[in-house]
């Protein structure tokens, strides 16, 4: 990556311009979060654009900063510094800003639900006796549990512990209950998989082929962050409809069989 070089502003007996660029390095260090030594080690890589000088001293601003950020972010999920160069190329700390924010937009969690923790004395009280040793296992194995403890466990939908709840009361079994969970968790996979594929095919691969022009990072990252209300909201339609269609072949089958009952008990009392 070619080096850029110092830009200085400075200019005898002229007023300095206005500039974002307003942090000493030790400001930098504190703002980001990263040693003043990583900071210079980065600037010397060409990861980091150089600060503005004036009267001798070198300014950062936000464009530095959310540099840093990235930089830390991306160490975080396993890139090397090496990797990191090639991602970073010719792009400015303007661009910066919006990878980081393409890159949260595509780690944050699309759940909005806030986990809560249960004891097991508290699932007992709820479930009563379908809390068995065996439906917690299920339960832990379908990622709707999660141990905290010996007798603590958390729980990442607690709407979804409401429905189950309300599903047994009106006389479901246990395990009828976990097929028609594993039945929508694959269903769910298949839409989410879909979803991803179809924002990376006509999204995000046409703006990789484009050379990632700064100007359209931020289109880029509002798709990605429209993608969780777009799929929710496909999904709860075209489901809708299915359910329609579903309780009506189902129930009208129910129907006719009762029909034909009625019929053939009718005849017989002739």
């Amino acid at each position: 990556m070619a080096r850029e070089t110092l830009r200085v502003v400075e200019r005898p007996g002229e007023p300095e311009p206005e500039t974002e660029n307003t942090l000493t390095v030790e400001q930098l260090a504190a703002e980001s979060g990263m040693s003043v030594r990583n900071i210079r080690a980065h600037q010397a890589r060409g990861l980091l654009q150089p600060p503005e000088v004036r009267q001798r001293v070198g300014f950062y601003g936000p464009g530095h900063v959310a540099r840093l950020k990235l930089i830390s972010e991306l160490q975080a999920d396993g890139f090397n510094l090496k990797g990191i160069e090639r991602l970073l190329e010719g792009t400015s700390g303007e661009a910066s800003e919006a990878i980081l924010s393409f890159r949260r937009a595509v780690t944050e969690p699309f759940e909005s639900e806030q986990p809560q923790i249960f004891t097991l004395f508290e699932l007992g009280e709820r479930f009563g006796e379908n809390a068995t040793p065996v439906l917690l296992k299920r339960a832990v194995k379908l990622g709707l549990l999660s141990p905290v403890g010996p007798a603590s466990f958390e729980v990442a939908s607690p709407r979804l512990l409401e429905i189950a709840d309300e599903v047994l009361r009106r006389g479901v079994p246990v395990d009828a209950m976990f097929e028609v969970v594993e039945v929508i968790q694959r269903s769910s996979g298949y839409v989410a998989e879909a979803f991803a594929q179809l924002f990376v095919r006509w999204v995000w691969q046409p703006f990789e082929q484009e050379g990632r022009p700064e100007e359209r990072w931020g289109e880029v990252v509002e798709s990605i962050e429209r993608l969780r209300p777009i799929a929710s909201d496909a999904l709860v339609s075209v489901f809708q409809m299915t359910m329609t269609t579903a309780v009506e072949d189902e129930f009208g089958r129910e129907l006719e069989r009762m029909s034909g009952r009625e019929r053939s008990r009718r005849r017989r009392k002739r």
